[in-house]
């Protein structure tokens, strides 16, 4: 039987709507605000650029409006009794909903077998597994400590430099968490007992098949509507773990098999909205699960972005950090800015509207970006 049809339109609702956007704004937004928010999008990658905001602020941002970025850091990093995710390797560096915990324990699993790419990260699975395991004791007995920490000590092993290919081994492969981060966004870590709840420990961990099923379904939900490559590449799964998770999904319906004109064959969560309309303003942070997969975004929005930090500023088209704006259903228009915090001033250093934009955009941008200024305790947009 043929896939039902769908309209580009209606999917580009469908996924809009899945994450977030197209509800009203809390005039104040709580801790649980908050966490729903967290659990709609699965995962906040992030990254250690920190031109305008640090990337695992923005989606939240962009879906809420401005909040107090410390009911984040509190879920992120705070007491146990109030934290709600955990850093690990999911899309990339992320922090994830406390849930998420159980399905990802057969990649560190893998990890601390050596099942990984790197040979030097594999190293310590093996022949050097009596360093990481020497800094693990460390940590048990001494606390939470940082690469710098077990480096500045210069004792055994660690007269050289090598502490933190050790201790990103044994984060990778479960040993270790993160307890916190430090000024200058360092991670500190610490034995999961002492920072993730108990229950969350206690929970029974799946076979890998279960696993990978539970993973794929979260990234649906995620994402509302997406081709095989994308539900693979949320949480970054391998092409035959996926295949088969998808199979199983939708053999019990979970995951509704759709098709889109011009887009791969595709997959609708069962649970997605499907909205008339979407109306929404937002500016979206280059790792915004939106965005971050580029084949989709400009399937979804004709709207083709990438990234051009690594890029030569002469050989820039549209600047360093840029950042599309939502308007409703379209992508209208592009803004590379910079936080200047000495002066305290949000700096639009280049503005483009995309062709077609509507008649309102600059109002509505020029709104948006003044509520980006005060949330960052900026006084003043300066183009």
């Amino acid at each position: 039987m043929d896939a039902p049809r769908i309209s580009p339109a209606a999917a580009r609702r469908i996924a809009l709507s899945a994450q977030g956007f197209g509800m009203r704004r809390p005039e104040r937004v709580t801790q649980g605000h908050l966490r729903r928010t967290l659990d709609r999008l699965a995962l906040h990658q992030i990254d250690s650029v920190n031109v305008l905001a640090r990337a695992h602020y923005l989606p939240a941002f962009s879906r809420l409006g401005a909040y107090d970025q410390t009911l984040f850091d509190a879920a992120a990093w705070g007491p146990r009794s109030q934290r709600r995710m955990f850093e690990y390797w999911a899309h990339e560096a992320s922090l994830l909903p406390l849930d998420l915990h159980p399905l990802l324990r057969w990649r560190m699993e893998r990890a601390d077998r050596g099942l990984l790419r790197s040979a030097g990260m594999r190293s310590f699975a093996t022949e050097r597994r009596p360093e990481a395991m020497a800094i693990l004791e460390r940590i048990r007995g001494e606390g939470p400590l940082a690469a710098s920490d077990v480096e500045s000590s210069r004792t055994g092993w660690w007269a050289w430099s090598g502490a933190k290919a050790a201790l990103e081994w044994l984060f990778y492969a479960g040993h270790v968490t993160t307890a916190t981060r430090r000024r200058a966004f360092e991670r500190v870590y610490d034995v999961p007992k002492r920072v993730l709840p108990p229950d969350v420990l206690d929970l029974a961990t799946p076979d890998e098949a279960t696993a990978h099923a539970a993973l794929v379904e979260r990234a649906a939900s995620a994402l509302g509507i997406a081709t095989a490559l994308e539900l693979r590449d949320f949480f970054r799964l391998g092409p035959a773990d996926t295949a088969a998770a998808i199979d199983r999904l939708v053999e019990e319906r979970t995951l509704l098999p759709v098709a889109v004109d011009g887009w791969p064959p595709a997959y609708v969560h069962h649970a997605a909205k499907r909205p008339r309309r979407i109306e929404a303003q937002a500016l979206l942070a280059p790792f915004d699960p939106l965005v971050w997969e580029r084949a989709r975004t400009e399937r979804l929005f004709g709207f083709r972005y990438r990234i051009e930090i690594y890029v030569p500023a002469e050989k820039r088209r549209f600047g360093y950090y840029v950042l599309p704006f939502l308007l409703n259903e379209r992508i209208v228009a592009r803004v590379d800015l910079k936080a200047d915090r000495e002066r305290r001033r949000l700096l639009v250093r280049s503005c483009h509207l995309e062709p077609g934009a509507p008649g309102d955009t600059t109002e509505r941008l020029d709104a948006e970006l003044a509520t980006m200024a005060a949330w960052l305790s900026l006084e003043a947009v300066e183009r």
